[in-house]
């Protein structure tokens, strides 16, 4: 019997495996980590201030002298070792979230000019944050594995049954706030990020779970 407190919303595309899914979870599996990766590309072109992990992993890689690159990779398999104790498994879309979210940044970033505009760039923050939020709350509600943080997230909200926009918010800040200490660029659209997009992906699951539930568990 499973041990876990609360689950995220089980919705008409939701899978009932990690690994294998019909066309629709697939589907929307896919179309969502894209969007997800369209709002990455967002935050770096209005040039606001990277993410909170992103700070991280730029302050680590400072005091280490290392590429951000190689620390952003072992930052990811280091917070994929805390899903052990909340029994957090991977799946396809674990994977997918690597290739779909870096093909959708890069697109973003290689079609779309970053503009001077103070005004545009905080429209492309706010989008950008937007759209992650948004479409962390249909991949999630696939159940098909998450990304390393995502993953940390979900186990704490299954464990202790706090709000999904609280965990997320207190993540993001913790993480930002080591990240400049350590020496990360922290900028107004960082600081928007932490403290916006767990509570734009709470009223998503929310909004999920009051119009596309299929079914509930306990």
């Amino acid at each position: 019997m499973s041990t876990r407190k609360h689950t995220l919303p089980l919705t008409t595309w939701s899978s009932n495996s990690l690994w294998k899914a019909g066309p629709k979870p697939i589907m929307v599996l896919c179309i969502s980590l894209l969007i997800f990766g369209i709002g990455e590309g967002l935050l770096v072109l209005s040039s606001l201030g990277s993410t909170p992990w992103t700070v991280l992993a730029q302050g680590i890689a400072f005091k280490l002298d290392k590429n951000v690159g190689i620390v952003s990779f072992f930052i990811s398999v280091a917070v994929m070792l805390t899903w052990i104790p909340f029994h957090q498994k991977p799946g396809l879309g674990t994977i997918l979230n690597i290739a779909l979210i870096a093909l959708g940044l890069g697109l973003t970033t290689y079609f779309l000019p970053a503009p001077n505009n103070l005004t545009l760039r905080v429209l492309l923050t706010i989008s950008g944050i937007l759209f992650i939020g948004i479409s962390s709350g249909f991949y999630l509600t696939c159940h098909m594995g998450s990304g390393p943080r995502d993953g940390l997230m979900v186990g704490l909200y299954q464990a202790t049954g706090w709000k999904i926009g609280l965990i997320r918010s207190l993540i993001e800040g913790t993480v930002c706030f080591i990240g400049w200490l350590l020496g990360g660029v922290v900028g107004l659209g960082t600081l928007c990020f932490a403290l916006g997009v767990g509570w734009v992906l709470q009223n998503t699951l929310n909004f999920l779970a009051k119009n596309y539930t299929s079914r509930t568990t306990h």
